[in-house]
């Protein structure tokens, strides 16, 4: 395998099915073709998360145990903890040298984060950097393509832009593009129709229990304007037929002829609904369970992956050094 992809997450709680559907699932099937690396982003949750990096260590394994009970496999990929291979801040601050200020500014993301969240305080050195510490990771190991929704095509670019400028200061085609894999995510809002999010705590966790799991689905939304079981509802504007579409297609064209034939009333379409997302998650959910049980195995799991991409890295970086200060 020639081709290498990049992700990462950042370990800052529990994984809900938006990561699945948004990420995970696209980075399995992503092992059958690509060598795979994939970082527990611990440096970029501590940008945001600096007041209460109590639990991250904590966050870490659970994150690694939800990733390998989903498919991620440690003998087709490298799975580990971004800061234990230190290469990544040493290239972070040789692009960090070169990046124009201008760039960070600009950066759309950037900007919204420091409009919309305003429990933390953003307004720190290492935020307005976090783009420069993303092309590290990417650059690090001359990733060819990272998997990405539209929103962070921008993200991608800055990387690429970073990687160009490297390559035309120090007259050495180091770092090569870096493209897009797409991952067309489908349209899946939380229980209560707002963005699905850990910190609006509005998200069904793969690491929800099955009574949990009920009882989130019989709290979900459903057409606001469906009062009666005898009223026609509207699947086109229930989240909860937006669920069925994605965990129970199967039985979706039934849902939509309960909903607008006013056949079922919406509490017991929501508890169909959470025993079929018990059945979907059922796998994950066995998998978990056993990868609990052996902590001590995970960690090992991510010494070993960190062992792997600090060869890796080291390479780069000797490469870097000798571009930059000469052989």
């Amino acid at each position: 395998m020639s081709k290498t992809v990049f992700s990462g997450m950042r370990p800052t709680g529990k994984l809900h099915l938006g990561h699945w559907l948004g990420a995970l699932q696209n980075w399995v099937n992503l092992q059958k073709d690509y060598q795979c690396v994939f970082a527990i982003a611990d440096w970029h949750a501590l940008m945001g998360e600096y007041e209460n990096s109590r639990r991250l260590n904590e966050y870490i394994v659970d994150m690694a145990i939800d990733w390998i009970a989903c498919g991620i496999d440690p003998d087709k990929s490298i799975l580990y903890v971004q800061s234990s291979v230190p290469e990544h801040l040493e290239l972070q601050m040789v692009l960090s040298c070169l990046t124009p200020l201008g760039w960070l500014e600009r950066n759309p993301t950037y900007k919204e984060q420091l409009r919309e969240i305003s429990s933390r305080d953003l307004q720190t050195y290492a935020f307005l950097g976090y783009p420069v510490l993303q092309a590290a990771d990417i650059l690090l190991y001359k990733a060819t393509a990272v998997p990405i929704g539209e929103d962070q095509l921008p993200h991608l670019e800055l990387c690429r832009e970073i990687a160009r400028r490297f390559n035309f200061f120090y007259k050495k085609e180091l770092f090569p593009d870096c493209n897009p894999i797409l991952t067309q995510t489908p349209r899946l809002l939380g229980i209560d129709r707002r963005k699905m999010s850990k910190s609006y705590d509005n998200a069904i966790n793969l690491s929800d229990s099955e009574s949990d799991i009920v009882k989130k689905s019989t709290k979900m939304i459903t057409d606001p304007q469906r009062i009666r079981i005898s009223d026609p509802g509207r699947p086109e504007y229930c989240n909860v037929y937006s669920y069925y579409q994605v965990f129970a297609p199967d039985l979706a064209p039934d849902v939509y002829d309960w909903c607008t034939g006013s056949k079922k009333g919406c509490i017991e379409c929501k508890s169909i609904l959470g025993q079929r997302i018990i059945k979907y998650l059922a796998p994950m959910r066995a998998k978990r369970n056993e990868l609990e049980k052996d902590k001590d195995r995970i960690r090992d799991i991510l010494n070993e992956g960190a062992k792997k991409a600090k060869s890796i890295a080291h390479k780069t970086m000797i490469e870097v050094r000798e571009a930059v200060f000469g052989p």
